[in-house]
C-alpha cells in the first residue's frame, strides 16, 4: 500500500524511505480531464459525485466547465487519475464507516 500525503499547496506526494516523491501532475485538472477520469471509472456523473460526495451538480459544473475544481478536490481528482481503485476503495470505507 502506497502512502500519500496531501501538501498544503494541493500537491500530492508518495512517501518512501522517508522522503516525498510528487504524483500530481503540475497543472490541474481541467473539465475534460474531469469528465475522462469519470469514464474511465465507468460511472455516471450521478454514481460518480456520490462516490466523491458531492454534489451531481458539481461534476456538471466541472465536465462544463463553468467552473473548475480547487484545493481538496483537485488534488482528491489527482489521486483517482493515478489510483482510482485505491480512492474509492478508501472512501467507500469511510462512508461505511460514518
Amino acid at each position: 500500500m502506497k502512502r500519500l500525503r496531501l501538501k498544503a499547496d494541493g500537491r500530492i506526494v508518495e512517501l518512501r524511505d522517508g522522503q516525498e516523491f510528487p504524483l500530481a501532475p503540475e497543472t490541474p485538472p481541467g473539465p475534460l480531464t474531469v469528465r475522462d477520469l469519470r469514464r474511465r471509472s465507468r460511472l455516471t456523473q450521478l454514481e460518480f459525485a456520490a462516490k466523491l460526495g458531492v454534489p451531481v451538480e458539481t461534476i456538471r459544473n466541472w465536465e462544463q466547465g463553468k467552473r473548475a475544481p480547487r484545493g481538496p478536490a483537485r488534488a482528491l481528482l489527482a489521486v483517482i487519475a493515478h489510483s482510482p481503485e485505491t480512492v474509492f476503495a478508501a472512501l467507500a470505507t469511510e462512508s461505511s464507516a460514518a
